[in-house]
Parts: C-alpha cells; structure tokens; sequence
C-alpha cells in the first residue's frame, strides 16, 4: 500500500514552517497516542505514521529531499521509516505530558525505564482532609546481584565493537547519510558475554515495593501524584521512570461532591416544614444546628458556608448546600388519618389559600385545555 504524504498526514500545507508542523504534529499524535487508545491497532499506525511524517518534515535536510524526490528521497534502502524511535519524537515535542516518552530511549543515553500507573481508592472523608496511604507496587527493579548491569558479578558488558558504544551506526544511501539502531547491540552500546544468572543479562527483576503516598487534601476523582523515580527501573542501568498515582473518590451515602462544593438532601416531615423549626444536619466537621423557617416548601436549599472542601490547588473552601425534601407520612395510625382528614377539610373550606402554587397549576390547566376548544 502506497503512503500518503507526509504534510497530508499532519494536515498542514507544504509552505507550513517548523512551528506549525510542530504543532500539527502535537494534536495528531495526542489523539491517536496509545496511552489513549489501549488496544486499538488502527489508532497505533495512525499515531506511528505522523511519528514518521514529523520526523521527515522537522529536519531540514530530509524536509529538502522529501519536497524534491518525496517518499523515494527519504527512504533506506527501500525500507521506508528506517531506525526512528516514535518515543523518542514523542518525547522530543512533549516532553513530560506522557511521562517523559512513556519509556523510550533517548539517543546516545541509557534507556529509560516505564512509567506505572496505580489507581488510589478513598472515602470522601479522606479526599477532602487529606491522608498517608501505603500502597503496594509491582514493578521492575534494578537486580541487586549485578547492580542493574545484566552481567553477571565479577564481569562487566564490554563496549560494542559495532557502534562503539554509541547504539546507533550511520548508513550512507547516496549522497544521504541514514542513521539507525545498531543491530549488534539493539541500542545498548553494549554487550554481555557472561550474564547474571539471578536477572538473566535483563539487570531488573520482578519485585512488590510498599511505597507511602502523602494524599494532600482537597483531592479530587482524575488528580494524579507523580512519584519521581518510583516507576520502574531502566534496562541495562538505566533511569528508573516515574508512579503516577490516580485518585478515585468513593461515592458517600450522604454526601455529593461538585468541586469545592459538598451537597446533601434533608428529608423532613409535613409538620415541621409547616411549622418550622431546628433541625440537626450532618457535616464533614461534625452536626451543626439548622433553622427551617415556618412554611418551607419542598426543594429549598440552604448554604451553610465554610462546610465544603478545601480546592487542592488553593483558593477558598466551598460551602455545603442543603436541600429540603418535605416527606409524606406513611404507616398512619387510625387517628392520625382523623386528624389529616380534619385538617383537608379546614384546607379545603378556604380555597387555594393555603396552596397558591397548586391553584396556579389548576388555573394553568384550566387556560390550556380552554384554549384547545377555540
């Protein structure tokens, strides 16, 4: 199947300058990343195929040679996108948005190790005072007995005799100069002859790490706590990556959250929304008195400020909203009906006095249905 072209790719015309193609390059890549679209096969070439069109169109040189011969001008050897590290482009134009290229090995340098993610569960309580949490965290470590080189103790990897050292080789094509990975050593720079038995040559093993994770408060579902360095640890030696701890809010029985902002529902009985009164509400601080003034209808929400969250990035806390739910009796007694059935009848001998709503609603119906006979 033949390639589209590179500037069609990234959706910029060819006149485009670097910043624009960077760019360009940012949004395509951002929506087709695999962090974003675990599993999906079509998403990955898509995001490999602008890798390979940044790759040609930032670099001046393969820019030229593309605009003059196109795909034939920049390949190797007929092999197309030759030796291009997509993490290492990625990382190139977003630097620590992924957690510094999800992995990927910068040239000339050690690799890096993955990036892990865990997922926090806490009670709201926590989230919003704030908390430490110990969590457990299987990862990759760097291997103890050869001290994360691979060799096994007493030897050492010895430089490859390929790229000496490098991890890359040129390639000369023409009058274009190609560089890629070195096959010897995959990258490394270096080799072992005589690996470490208890990691196999890897430098890491599997290991559970309990880590503390301070929880600041105010915390929220979808806020992440990056622990530098406690991903895991890079092959052959290399940096560790980082943990990014996702924070997931348990739903309360009581209480609803919406930013700084807490909500709750107070059902009251008829009397006392009648009547009035002062009732006991519940609040993260503990029970605060609330005065329900007399004829409260259904639905009323009062704000009891200062009773929220604290935002965890600053700013003033939010308040508590409580909203009345007026409930109608059940389980009657004999004489409670009586005195309900006393009560409607008082009611009912004053007109819509005593709910001008509901006459308003009757008149409302009256007017439509009046309305449809014309």
């Amino acid at each position: 199947m033949s390639k589209r072209d590179y500037y069609e790719v990234l959706g910029v015309d060819r006149g485009a300058d670097a910043k624009d193609i960077k760019k360009a390059y940012r949004r395509v890549a951002m929506k087709f990343h695999p962090d974003r679209n675990e599993g999906d096969a079509e998403a990955e070439e898509k995001f490999k195929e602008a890798s390979e069109a940044y790759e040609i169109l930032s670099d001046s040189q393969k820019r030229s040679a593309y605009d003059q011969y196109g795909h034939a001008g920049v390949e190797s050897g007929g092999g197309g996108f030759n030796g291009a590290n997509f993490s290492d482009i990625f990382g190139d134009v977003f630097g620590d948005i992924f957690g510094g290229g999800g992995g990927g090995r910068r040239r000339g340098g050690p690799q890096r190790g993955s990036d892990l993610r865990y997922t926090l569960e806490l009670d709201l309580e926590q989230a919003v005072r704030g908390t430490t949490v110990k969590i457990k965290v299987p990862s990759l470590t760097g291997c103890g007995d050869c001290d994360g080189s691979g060799a096994a103790p007493g030897s050492s990897p010895a430089t490859c005799d390929t790229c000496g050292g490098a991890g890359q080789v040129r390639m000369q094509q023409g009058f274009f100069q190609v560089q890629q990975t070195c096959p010897k050593c995959r990258g490394q720079g270096k080799m072992i002859s005589d690996p470490c038995r208890t990691c196999r040559g890897q430098g890491r093993v599997e290991e559970t790490r309990t880590l503390s994770v301070k929880v600041p408060q105010g915390v929220d579902t979808g806020d992440r706590i990056r622990l530098s360095g406690e991903g895991e640890a890079g092959p052959a030696g290399g940096p560790s990556g980082d943990l990014y701890v996702q924070m997931a809010v348990r739903d309360h029985p009581i209480f609803e959250r919406d930013g700084r902002h807490l909500y709750c529902e107070v059902p009251i009985n008829f009397a006392s929304a009648a009547l009035g009164g002062e009732l006991e509400v519940p609040t993260l601080d503990g029970p605060v008195k609330l005065k329900i003034p007399v004829e409260t209808q259904t639905g009323k929400s009062f704000r009891l400020r200062g009773k929220g969250v604290s935002p965890v990035r600053g700013g003033s806390t939010g308040d508590l909203i409580c909203r009345v739910v007026v409930e109608t009796p059940v389980k009657l007694s004999k004489r409670q009906k009586e005195l309900l059935e006393e009560l409607q009848e008082t009611l009912n001998e004053e007109g819509n006095k005593h709910s001008p709503r509901q006459g308003s609603w009757f008149e409302g119906v009256k007017n439509f249905f009046d309305d449809m006979k014309l």
